[in-house]
């Protein structure tokens, strides 16, 4: 009885293996894509972001000042101008992205109990840089006046500190970065992506090669559908695991969970990708599919913006997508954290879609009248 299923499972990954197309697709870009894809937010946190000074009071409080500055992460001192047009026209250049200015009375008007004012600006050509820079400059501020007011405190006969101290922390994204918001999602959207690439090319080029649609008596179905499910979560938990921890992404938070999930989410997809790949009359089909849909499918996740932002219609509809329930998925088990019973949504639908597609792939795959075919999948035709 189990013949006909380890026979399929056996073709379709000997299928995957000696076609050029489907291994470097399946496996090759699987491993490619996990090293180099992160590679471009390595640097994540920025750092070292050149700066000019303008210190015009000469304070010891001023210096002191400065020194917290210079002790900074995020920026670096690369000039002291002496007025406040010299340091315009440096950051104007492009030689620094920010610059302070200490007035005159600095020191003095913190002394006597007043408000020391302080100037900082910041060239608008890029953003995000302009961004880190001032949000350093402005936490050193901060913390200075934080002290500076414990001082006027003491001084006037009240030794305490300040009631309250604001510690900012990051739960998830530790690494307070755009990739370690950002990669995991994409991740689980690669090897999905991949998955479906690599069913296309086979379904395709069977069709291509017979003119007709591929039909299966059910055991030697799942085997096939275990053969693509086997490539896809060998995937999945390559990118979950090693790529995680290779990485330095947030990792692990619910590995019971993911147990659960990862194969839930393999099976949608291989069902997804094998009803769609059915309907495709030459290998080329898969890519054109894929290439057309994977930016919107990152978007219909939600990961760069609340759903709340998305049309309800648009979102409902996305959720027959398994890649749009998925991504979330698995995204809060692995680096949140969280139970399965705050998943629960996300897993019902993907339970749901496994028995949607799984009807229609044997719908699509019923046997016909004439010939069964006697293996999962053909031999793929050899390349010119």
């Amino acid at each position: 009885m189990s013949a006909g299923f380890f026979a399929a499972w056996r073709a379709t990954l000997l299928a995957i293996v000696t076609d050029r197309y489907a291994v470097v697709t399946m496996i090759g870009a699987v491993i490619l894509y996990s090293f180099f894809y992160p590679s471009a937010y390595r640097h994540e946190v920025a750092s070292d972001l050149p700066i000019v000074v303008v210190d015009q009071d000469a304070s010891a409080l001023s210096r002191a000042l400065l020194r917290r500055v210079q002790a900074l992460r995020e920026v670096r001192v690369v000039a002291q101008a002496t007025d406040l047009d010299a340091a315009r026209r440096i950051v104007q250049a492009r030689e620094a992205d920010a610059l302070l200015y200490i007035p005159r009375d600095f020191a003095r008007d913190v002394l006597r109990g007043q408000q020391g004012p302080l100037v900082l600006l910041a060239e608008g050509a890029y953003l995000g840089r302009a961004s880190w820079a001032l949000t350093g400059l402005a936490a050193a501020v901060g913390d200075f006046a934080a002290q500076a007011a414990g001082a006027q405190a003491r001084f006037l006969g009240a030794p305490m500190q300040p009631p309250v101290r604001l510690v900012q922390r990051p739960l998830f994204n530790t690494h307070e970065g755009y990739g370690s918001s950002i990669v995991p999602g994409v991740s689980i959207l690669i090897v999905h992506q991949t998955l479906l690439i690599g069913i296309g090319v086979l379904l395709g080029t069977r069709r291509q090669a017979t003119g007709r649609r591929l039909s299966l008596p059910p055991r030697r179905l799942l085997g096939m559908l275990a053969g693509f499910a086997t490539v896809g979560l060998g995937g999945m938990l390559y990118y979950l695991g090693f790529t995680a921890w290779v990485q330095d992404y947030p990792r692990g938070g619910n590995l019971p969970g993911l147990l659960v999930a990862a194969p839930l989410l393999v099976a949608a997809t291989v069902l997804f990708g094998t009803f769609v790949g059915s309907y495709f009359d030459t290998r080329e089909r898969a890519f054109q599919y894929v290439t057309a849909t994977s930016i919107p499918l990152f978007f219909l996740a939600n990961l760069s913006w609340p759903d709340v932002l998305t049309p309800p219609a648009l979102h409902t509809a996305a959720q027959a997508l398994p890649i749009v329930p998925g991504i979330n998925l698995m995204v809060r088990l692995n680096q949140m954290g969280v139970s399965l019973h705050e998943v629960r949504g996300e897993l019902w639908t993907l339970a749901g879609l496994v028995l949607g597609y799984g009807l229609l792939v044997c719908w699509r795959f019923r046997p016909q009248r004439r010939a069964v075919a006697r293996a999962a999948l053909p031999a793929p035709a050899r390349e010119p």
